[in-house]
């Protein structure tokens, strides 16, 4: 069984950056794809982006450059870089560990934006 934690939401204005972290516990090195996803008020769950233990990453199409996903195993570790936030960004944000035949889930950390 693997822990995630994520942490690093917070407000911001539009326009602006945030850096969320997940932390997996005890290892998330024998998880192939590890990923980010979001989910809106009243909104289905959206996939943000995943990265394989190979480097394979994939964005959702409203990423449109402005999110980086990075992955140490090292540190058992994934990152999301959010640059150039928008009010539509705003949601709670989960990290996934894709496992069958249940993936782990973190709790989300909640990202504001401001208009």
């Amino acid at each position: 069984q693997v822990q995630l934690v994520e942490s690093g939401g917070g407000l911001v204005q539009s326009g602006g950056s945030l850096r969320l972290s997940c932390i997996g516990s005890p290892s998330i090195s024998d998880i192939f794809t590890m990923g980010w996803y979001r989910r809106a008020p009243g909104k289905q769950r959206d996939m943000v982006a995943t990265i394989t233990n190979s480097g394979i990453i994939y964005y959702g199409d409203f990423v449109k450059g402005r999110f980086t996903i990075s992955r140490d195993n090292t540190e058992n570790a994934i990152y999301l870089q959010m640059d150039n936030l928008q009010p539509e960004d705003m949601a709670v944000y989960y990290c996934m560990g894709q496992r069958w035949p249940g993936d782990y889930w973190g709790h989300g950390t909640q990202v504001t934006v401001s208009a």
